[in-house]
């Protein structure tokens, strides 16, 4: 298992896992599919694609980028998804390492997370296995596929 930096042809594979992830719309804030087009010009949009590469075949990838602007510009911000036949296969774990090596490479100061939400207990002690700090709650901060709102809650890395 390699993880590297995103190229042209991994794209397809990206869209469809990241489009998963948004149909079980149990994790990401997003309710619109990519296509190839979206999806390039998406990934292309971010400051670091990092990708899971299992002898050629793409199976996690996440997407990084400033969380804020200007004087809030060295805080970043992460989004990460894996193929739902590889979960449990501590990719995520992977992905999460090698996006705090780039994140600190490319300036930022801080990994914030701003809508973890509170039912995904796998990411939440993944994220503070590996030292992340849980600074707060926002009530019912995010809704459901099935229309029942979360609890949402925030982290952050200092890097």
């Amino acid at each position: 298992m390699e993880i590297r930096k995103y190229m042209e042809k991994d794209i397809s594979a990206m869209v469809y896992i990241w489009n998963k992830v948004v149909e079980d719309g149990e994790a990401f804030p997003q309710e619109d599919f990519l296509n190839d087009k979206t999806g390039a010009d998406f990934f292309a949009a971010q400051t670091y694609c990092g990708v899971a590469d299992d002898n050629g075949k793409i199976v996690g990838l996440y997407i990084l980028h400033p969380n804020n602007i200007g004087r809030c510009g060295h805080i970043a911000n992460a989004s990460y998804a894996v193929a739902t036949d590889y979960r449990g296969e501590h990719i995520g774990e992977k992905l999460v390492t090698d996006c705090l090596t780039q994140a600190k490479q490319h300036g930022f100061g801080i990994l914030q997370f701003n809508a973890v939400v509170e039912s995904n207990l796998h990411a939440r002690h993944l994220y503070e296995r590996l030292g992340f700090v849980e600074i707060g709650v926002v009530p019912k901060g995010f809704r459901m596929k099935d229309g029942n709102y979360q609890n949402i809650c925030l982290y952050y890395y200092e890097l």
